[in-house]
């Protein structure tokens, strides 16, 4: 079950920091999201209204539970597991915040907010209704609904940094940068969702792009290759996927898009430093 409102145009100002919503989306969790993280500027704020699961953030784990929300920012690596008898719903608001320049006051929500790229913590400000209603204009856009939007998302951002509760973080500085939105979003969900098949020139066939041009892409806004991208999204597909003891070796290998178990086998010894099996030995 997913329902999602891509590729927006809703633009909206807090304290000089002109922001993006591009995506909205509400989804009921029946697979493993694996780790991946956002380019400069771009944040993910997630709000959990019901089910369970577990969150992963830079080797750290979170028992996401009903009322839980977090915030993900650029360079965050994050993954999901919805727990199977149980699975989480989520509702996800994906923004992009643009431009070089710090807010003008000393005691600003998006100093605030810009500080902190990850937070996680039981939300105190009622943001499920916030959710509801942004939902609820982008079905039904009644007559000034673009307006209402703006003003929801700039109340959900101030109720974030209420959460947060943390003080003003001097010096912050909101990195430039030069990817378009469509194509950051068409980057990430890429190699989130289609691991399995990934190649350049499909990355680049989306992007209406020369490989050559994609790959440069890619080393400016991530730093890293087509190759190393590919790599990171197959592997930590493969840290999941290996927690479920029921699942074997070649069919994992299979699932991941490896011609053989060896092929995989030797991937994830060079990524990781140690075999399939015994990385899954070592899971509790």
């Amino acid at each position: 079950m997913r329902t999602a409102y891509t590729n927006l145009n809703i633009r909206f100002a807090i304290d000089d920091i002109h922001i993006h919503a591009l995506n909205i989306t509400y989804e009921r969790f029946t697979r493993t999201i694996p780790s991946h993280s956002h380019g400069n500027g771009c944040y993910e704020i997630h709000y959990i209204p019901c089910g369970c699961g577990t969150l992963k953030v830079n080797g750290q784990y979170y028992d996401i539970v009903p009322g839980t929300l977090y915030v993900t920012g650029p360079h965050v690596e994050h993954a999901q597991t919805p727990l199977l008898h149980d699975p989480m719903q989520e509702y996800c608001v994906y923004l992009k915040l643009q431009g070089a320049s710090r807010p003008k006051s000393p005691s600003s929500v998006m100093d605030t907010f810009i500080a902190t790229p990850f937070w996680f913590g039981k939300d105190t400000q009622d943001i499920h209704s916030l959710m509801k209603k942004l939902f609820g204009e982008l079905e039904c856009r009644y007559l000034g609904y673009e307006h209402q939007l703006r003003l929801l998302l700039s109340q959900l951002l101030i109720c974030i940094v209420r959460n947060q509760g943390l003080r003003f973080a001097p010096g912050t500085v909101l990195r430039e940068n030069n990817l378009a939105d469509s194509t950051s979003i068409i980057i990430e969900e890429y190699f989130l969702y289609e691991y399995v098949s990934l190649s350049l020139k499909g990355l680049a066939d989306r992007l209406k792009l020369s490989t050559r041009q994609t790959q440069r892409l890619l080393l400016e806004y991530y730093g890293k290759s087509f190759q190393q991208k590919k790599t990171e999204a197959r592997m930590s597909a493969a840290t999941i996927l290996l927690s479920d003891r029921n699942r074997s070796i070649s069919s994992i290998a299979e699932a991941l898009g490896y011609c053989s178990s060896e092929h995989f086998s030797s991937a994830f010894r060079n990524y990781y430093q140690t075999s399939p099996t015994e990385y899954r030995k070592q899971l509790v």
